[in-house]
């Protein structure tokens, strides 16, 4: 099926946001929980994991590869913990994109995240590629997520977010229909309305570019300063436009290093000082847009 793109979004007039107390810009953290749920053989996978570890340009192989699974296990082991200590002391609002498999490999985590009155977004059933996997399988990949994601939080998802996505994925969401939001997209610095699809579905966009991710990639940050730098003129660049949101990307096995997870907690500090953002779920600012900015035809 042949989909236009929209190039134009908001353009040169975005909507004034009205996020709540007169915030200049909203924040949102990211908590992504991948860890178990990679490829592996042990899962049933052709090979190994490849991407997204310290490992940078692995390969990968046809049977199991114990430096890339313990790069991974580190997350749920100390990372995920370290961040979670970061977030908790501070009282800051973290929205999770949970791959369902992963958690359900490590229940006490979970029971944590919940405790934390954290958000549980869908980060799909597995951490794979889905660019080539068949219609039919992301389909039930999607419906097994929702499934496992409820046995395992007491409630379905209200956020979804796939990452490593394929032509269908967005289709397939709206039509599944219980998302109050889709983070599939880097388009804008705002929530959008898309209708590509028949019911319009919100979408919250994530970001790339402010993502830990960075540092385990050639063309990224090299140490946390780096990356703090970025974060922070990102910050003060949206909040001196104003009305415009912001998402930061994090991983356990990568944030969740002590070194790293240092700077991170200097820009948390650096967004509670400034007095006026809104740092929300981004369950929170989907209700908000929804709320503000409902869909029109």
């Amino acid at each position: 099926m042949s989909v236009t793109r929209d190039l134009i979004g908001y353009g040169q007039n975005p909507p004034d946001a009205q996020w709540p107390g007169g915030a200049r810009v909203a924040v949102q953290f990211v908590i992504n929980y991948e860890e178990g749920a990679e490829n592996s053989v042990l899962n049933g996978d052709k090979g190994s994991e490849a991407f997204l570890s310290e490992m940078v340009g692995a390969g990968s192989h046809p049977d199991r590869a114990m430096a890339m699974e313990s790069l991974y296990e580190y997350g749920s082991r100390a990372g995920f913990w370290r961040l979670h200590r970061l977030f908790t002391e501070r009282g800051l609002p973290v929205t999770v994109f949970g791959v369902a498999k992963a958690m359900e490999m490590n229940p006490e985590a979970v029971a944590e995240m919940l405790a934390a009155d954290w958000e549980i977004a869908s980060h799909g059933l597995r951490w794979i590629d889905y660019q080539y996997v068949a219609e039919h399988v992301e389909r039930a990949h999607i419906a097994e997520a929702i499934t496992l994601h409820k046995k395992l939080t007491g409630q379905r998802p209200l956020g979804w977010y796939q990452g490593r996505t394929s032509p269908n994925t967005a289709r397939l969401v709206a039509e599944e229909g219980g998302f109050a939001y889709d983070a599939d997209s880097y388009a804008d610095d705002l929530p959008y309305w898309d209708t590509r699809f028949g019911k319009p579905q919100l979408i919250v966009p994530y970001t790339l570019d402010v993502n830990d991710m960075k540092m385990v990639a050639l063309n990224g940050f090299t140490e946390g300063e780096q990356f703090f730098r970025h974060m922070r003129d990102t910050f003060d660049q949206l909040r001196e436009e104003g009305g415009r949101m912001m998402s930061i990307g994090l991983h356990a096995r990568i944030a969740g290093k002590p070194g790293r997870a240092r700077w991170l907690a200097r820009f948390l500090d650096h967004v509670i000082a400034s007095g006026d953002a809104w740092t929300a779920r981004r369950i929170d600012i989907a209700r908000h847009w929804q709320e503000v900015h409902p869909y029109a035809d």
